[in-house]
């Protein structure tokens, strides 16, 4: 018998020798059958450790087949898998893991600095080590003399398969309880909106413990039976190489904005071929037009999309037949999801309005890991509060306005930094840029620009001030303009406007 949350045991009996992940910097293949088969060791070493339905087992490690081998056995033996933010401090992974409290922590060898510090910080935890690069490690030789029977635990759509902590930018991390509903719906959602089937091959450059590098669309195209290609880190040389490479044959990738920004800047972009490309998702963040025409001028359909971790995280997507004429939307709610704009008094917004973005379905997390006030304050009468600020147009697509954190207020007026930054990227001597609000006697709050220039490119602040001036209303004008290096951004390459208030109050 298969259960149906099983999706590694189906598809090693649908496609069993078929690849099913390639590990690009191993030069690595795994078929389903080899996928299936060290779930199922994983699985059996977990229960003769003790460690089954509803116990945590939280991972620490790059980009590796690790993170699918893991989740598989957690679906067979209703463990809960914890993947963790490796750009976090140890301080910060011991709040989390204090949270969460694992079984088990299993940690990529590179890692064994942090993983001292955490025994330190945490002395009961149990830690056990894995290479990703196949040598001896304690984990692996664990495994590797275990059988392939287990004791399969009986399942509902309502159960947990993972936590996924939230990036903390305005507080402590939260654990975002991710059910096995979540994920079957985030699989079917995407599927239908990328086109993804048993055919697919994608590149994976965002980071597995992050939901857009496991959800979008790596989780998803092992739903269908396809492929995916890990990237161990993201770099543009090489992720250009894998795209241009004819015997990878790439049909689909996804990225936050960062990623295909850097791609395109780099000097292999138009020598690349494209032609086996034909879908690019981006979402996390507002995407500038300036990065969708660019890669849409390489025949490529751009599905722009929003989504949280909350979300599972697709809530939103831009079918690829509206992408050429609704260019900055992130389209519309996905199949069997609803959404609404509402203003401060919860009540509807008219179209071109801006509002807060609210959402249900069965793709919503059902709350956070042992935090009931969290979860109460996230929701109102089943509608998840998603802090974005949106509106609809007159054909009811979505345009994601800005979070609502980063919006600041500027002589009575609402700023969204976005959109001053999409004007801004118009300027071919911009590399990166971002606004943010900062505090000022006479209008409360005005814009600082933090700008970085492509290299070798000169850009007075005049210039900057008088393209500003041809399409912004005055109030919308940065007041301050910064040059800086580089931007501070997380793992996933979200810029860290906290960070950048925290160095311009420093500077005051």
């Amino acid at each position: 018998m298969i259960n149906f949350y099983d999706w590694a045991e189906y598809q090693s009996k649908m496609h069993s020798n078929k690849i099913a992940i390639t590990d690009y910097s191993l030069n690595k293949k795994i078929s389903y059958k080899e996928l299936n088969l060290s779930a199922c060791k994983i699985a059996n070493f977990l229960q003769s450790e003790g460690i089954g339905y509803s116990d945590r087992i939280a991972i620490l490690s790059k980009n590796s087949s690790i993170f699918f081998e893991l989740q598989f056995a957690c679906s067979k033996i209703g463990s809960i898998m914890v993947p963790l933010n490796w750009r976090l401090t140890a301080n910060e992974l011991a709040f989390i893991l204090e949270d969460c409290e694992p079984s088990l922590l299993i940690v990529d060898d590179c890692f064994q600095t942090t993983a001292n510090q955490l025994k330190s910080l945490i002395p009961n935890i149990t830690i056990q080590f894995f290479n990703s690069d196949e040598k001896q490690s304690e984990f692996r030789e664990n495994i590797s003399d275990c059988q392939r029977s287990f004791k399969r635990a009986v399942l509902s759509l309502d159960d947990l398969i993972m936590i996924m902590y939230t990036s903390g930018t305005t507080g402590l991390p939260k654990g975002a309880k991710i059910n096995h509903k979540m994920q079957l719906f985030n699989a079917v959602n995407l599927s239908g909106i990328a086109n993804l089937t048993s055919k697919t091959k994608q590149l994976v450059i965002l980071p597995l413990f992050h939901t857009g590098g496991i959800n979008c669309y790596a989780n998803p195209v092992l739903h269908q039976g396809g492929e995916i290609i890990i990237m161990r880190e993201f770099d543009p040389k090489f992720a250009l190489k894998a795209i241009n490479s004819p015997d990878l044959a790439i049909t689909h990738l996804f990225a936050v904005p960062a990623p295909l920004q850097f791609m395109m800047q780099h000097p292999e972009f138009n020598a690349t071929d494209f032609s086996r490309l034909t879908n690019v998702g981006v979402g996390g963040a507002p995407c500038a037009e300036i990065i969708i025409e660019t890669w849409q001028s390489k025949g490529i359909d751009v599905i722009q999309g929003w989504g949280m971790t909350e979300t599972s995280p697709a809530g939103i997507f831009l079918a690829a037949e509206d992408s050429l004429n609704k260019v900055g939307s992130a389209g519309k709610s996905v199949l069997h999801t609803e959404i609404k704009i509402v203003n401060k008094n919860m009540a509807s917004v008219e179209p071109n309005q801006i509002g807060e973005l609210l959402i249900k379905g069965p793709n919503v997390t059902p709350g956070y890991w042992k935090n009931e006030k969290a979860t109460r304050d996230a929701f109102e009468h089943g509608w998840l509060k998603t802090g974005d600020l949106a509106k609809f147009d007159e054909d009811g697509f979505v345009f994601i306005v800005d979070r609502e954190k980063d919006m600041y207020i500027s002589g009575g007026e609402n700023v969204y930094p976005a959109e001053v930054e999409n004007v801004l990227y118009e300027l071919e001597e911009v590399s990166e840029l971002a606004v943010i609000g900062i505090p000022d006697k006479k209008w409360g709050e005005t814009g600082k620009l933090f700008v970085v220039l492509k290299e070798n490119k000169e850009l007075p602040k005049e210039k900057i001030i008088q393209h500003c001036l041809n399409n912004l209303a005055k109030f919308k004008i940065p007041s301050e303009i910064a040059y800086v290096s580089e931007l501070p951004r997380n793992a996933t390459g979200k810029v860290l406007k906290r960070t950048l208030k925290e160095i311009s109050n420093k500077n005051v």
